[in-house]
């Protein structure tokens, strides 16, 4: 088989097209923070709190010891899932929610602009007597 030799006009193709990747690699590093923005739906079953992460699979929740459910899931502010083992020794404003015995099954580490939104049920007893707004994410209460 012959090879073709690259004249001007392929040359100029390749070297159009490597900038044309080069701006679509740019353009799509430059709409990460857009896409960070995004607001989390929360369940309407999370509850807010203060966790601190300690040996796993254990940790305080709003000063009260427990452990993590069996195949909890832990997000992080960019809604990342994270390991346990990079938050051991951390504490975290979270939004979370719990299995049948009580102990938190899905956890999320809050943003700045999360924590902000208030009110947000801290107990059972608040969120049923708290009306939702699944689409703007706001408890009212009564």
């Amino acid at each position: 088989m012959l090879r073709s030799v690259p004249t001007p006009r392929r040359r100029a193709l390749r070297a159009c097209t490597g900038l044309m990747a080069a701006a679509l690699a740019a353009l799509s590093l430059a709409s990460l923070p857009a896409q960070a923005q995004v607001q989390r739906l929360f369940p309407y079953q999370a509850l807010r709190g203060e966790m601190a992460f300690t040996a796993p699979p254990a940790v305080s929740l709003n000063g009260q010891a427990t452990q993590l459910a069996p195949g909890a899931h832990i997000r992080d502010t960019q809604n990342m899932g994270v390991s346990y083992g990079t938050l051991e020794g951390r504490k975290a404003t979270v939004n979370y929610t719990v299995d049948q015995l009580g102990q938190p099954k899905e956890v999320w580490l809050l943003t700045p602009e999360e924590i902000a939104r208030k009110p947000w049920p801290r107990t059972e007893a608040e969120r049923s007597a708290w009306q939702f707004d699944y689409v703007s994410q706001t408890w009212t209460r009564p």
